[in-house]
């Protein structure tokens, strides 16, 4: 079997997306790949973003490798599953412009929370809940109702799994990334200076926690580490291709004893790194050792300065606000750049944010404006918001709430500013 792995040539025009919208390494379709070679089929990925490619070019490459299915993900990359676009514009775009190509697949945050509406408005005939590294080879060789998450229109209607598919973390072997445009990738993710090459890597999938905001529920849930040699491979095959600065996508970087071992091993190669994690994941020893591994950019999930905003949101932080400015103080002498993010919540003050953020800045950490929470489906804050599991209305349920919660107190200054409608937005396909 073939399949065709085709990343779109974002666009986030009108859209409440507030990720950054640069290119980032589509592991997803990386893995997927390997996993399909290894079960016998034979599979292309492109990279439509990093290419800067239109459907018009995509077009003849893929219907030229005549693939049994096309795959295509509701939303950029790993790293922006858990705070993805909204709406299906451009996933809609890209299957109608394929739609001559193979039997349509859509993975990705929208398919996993509501597989039945992906269906319907990409016109796809396959929607996979949860994690699809595994299970997209699947589809050649089971039957599908044996498929954990998957979902299919036929004549009978739509078939719905309650399942979701979660992979093996140990099972995926290092990437040689043979198959993929290194060298176009130029984007150095949460470094805002100077010049390189960067990439984006995957050390551990899911988190321990279960913060109310964070929508990682329905993939990416269960905590996982892969093996410390693969990734340590895949930085080596990366370096020997030119990149000198790696970025990890994990949900919360630093849990579990083995990311020591990582860090270890990163601290003799030529090559920085980045991350995200919370700041009471670690101590003043541990900091010094992310120091060594030449890590030039943190990025810590603080949300509240009081504990009761923290509590609000379920943190379980393990420390007080005097704890987190003291450990983040010391890592701002180790590492270049060190972000402090916060979350609008009743529970914070705004002018003693405004203090925690002037004195973080005097000691040069960056403390992002509090931004507001959208409700995503499939996070906690969705069910505790409309009392209910995502429907297939969830996203525009979702989309109106966040807009009138919003509209007139302000969006993230890295938001679009005047965002449109779901339906505006999803109506041209």
């Amino acid at each position: 079997m073939r399949y065709a792995f085709v990343n779109p040539n974002w666009d986030f025009s009108g859209s409440t997306y507030f990720g950054c919208q640069d290119p980032h390494y589509p592991l997803e379709l990386l893995f997927a790949f390997d996993q399909v070679v290894q079960a016998g089929g034979e599979a292309l990925v492109v990279d439509a973003q990093v290419e800067n490619l239109t459907t018009t070019e995509v077009a003849p490459r893929v219907r030229d490798f005549r693939p049994d299915f096309l795959v295509i993900p509701t939303a950029p990359s790993y790293l922006f599953w858990r705070c993805p676009p909204p709406e299906l514009r451009i996933p809609q775009e890209w299957f109608s412009a394929l739609r001559q190509s193979g039997t349509h697949v859509a993975i990705g945050p929208h398919p996993s929370a509501t597989p039945g509406a992906t269906m319907r408005k990409t016109g796809c005939k396959i929607a996979l809940r949860g994690e699809p590294d595994e299970t997209l080879p699947q589809l050649a060789l089971s039957p599908w109702h044996e498929i954990a998450g998957c979902c299919w229109r036929d004549d009978k209607g739509e078939h719905i799994s309650s399942s979701l598919g979660v992979t093996d973390m140990k099972a995926l072997a290092a990437l040689d990334f043979h198959n993929y445009p290194v060298e176009l990738h130029a984007h150095r993710h949460h470094v805002f200076g100077g010049h390189g090459r960067g990439a984006e890597l995957e050390f551990a999938r899911g988190c321990p926690w279960s913060c109310t905001f964070c929508n990682k529920t329905l993939f990416r849930n269960k905590f996982r580490e892969r093996p410390v040699d693969a990734v340590l491979t895949e930085i080596d095959r990366l370096i020997a291709r030119g990149v000198d600065y790696i970025y990890f996508i994990d949900e919360i970087f630093g849990v579990g004893k083995n990311v020591l071992r990582l860090l270890e091993g990163i601290a003799e190669r030529p090559v920085k790194i980045g991350v995200q994690t919370r700041i009471d994941l670690w101590t003043e020893e541990t900091l010094d050792l992310l120091g060594r591994a030449h890590c030039i950019s943190v990025e810590c999930g603080v949300e509240s300065i009081t504990e009761q905003g923290r509590e609000e949101l379920n943190k379980n932080c393990r420390i007080d606000t005097c704890r987190i400015s003291e450990l983040l103080i010391y890592a701002r002498q180790r590492i270049p750049w060190v972000q402090a993010n916060l979350i609008l919540t009743e529970q914070d003050d705004r002018v003693q944010i405004r203090k925690w953020q002037d004195e973080l800045k005097s000691h040069d950490v960056w403390v992002s404006e509090p931004v507001p929470m959208f409700p995503f489906p499939g996070s906690p804050l969705y069910v505790q918001t409309f009392g209910e599991s995502p429907d297939d209305n969830a996203w525009e349920r979702a989309h109106h709430f966040y807009m009138s919660q919003f509209q007139d107190k302000g969006f993230s200054d890295i938001q679009e500013q005047q965002p449109a409608a779901i339906e505006d937005l999803e109506c041209t396909y």
